[in-house]
């Protein structure tokens, strides 16, 4: 029987990635891009929620308190969470700059420029469509009701 090298058990499972398994490591995944806070975040990292900017702006990168104002709603705990899951899958950089008082700013990767751009896609269809989607959950509550 042949030894199989690490690399290429990872190449393997790669191949067998099928998120409709129940242990597929790419649930987690799913389960975490598709959270809101994930999806607002990369989109204020990328620029679509500057201050006056038109939305293509650009990634760019920002401190705790200037996210924590562009993501109205959010709780100190659920955005220092969101940002340490992203850091950890690699989507997003944290740069602590030696300074008084120190300044921490985030910035998206490589990696999680490609994501943002397949959120900001669906940002915009929800955007888009949310008339229809009203109209309809209307006239569901009235059949169902």
């Amino acid at each position: 029987m042949p030894t199989t090298t690490a690399a290429q058990k990872r190449a393997q499972a790669k191949v067998e990635y099928d998120a409709f398994l129940a242990d597929c490591p790419s649930r987690q995944l799913l389960d975490r891009i598709s959270d809101k806070w994930v999806a607002l975040t990369l989109a204020a990292l990328g620029g679509d929620a500057a201050a006056g900017g038109t939305g293509n702006d650009g990634p760019r990168a920002l401190r705790y308190s200037e996210l924590s104002r562009q993501l109205a709603g959010v709780s100190q705990k659920m955005l220092t969470q969101t940002l340490r899951s992203l850091e950890r899958d690699g989507l997003l950089t944290r740069t602590v700059t030696p300074t008084v008082p120190v300044t921490v700013t985030y910035e998206l990767t490589d990696l999680g420029i490609s994501l943002r751009e397949l959120l900001r896609n669906v940002k915009t269809w929800a955007e888009a469509h949310m008339d229809e989607v009203l109209t309809h959950r209307r006239e569901y509550d009235v059949r169902t009701a």
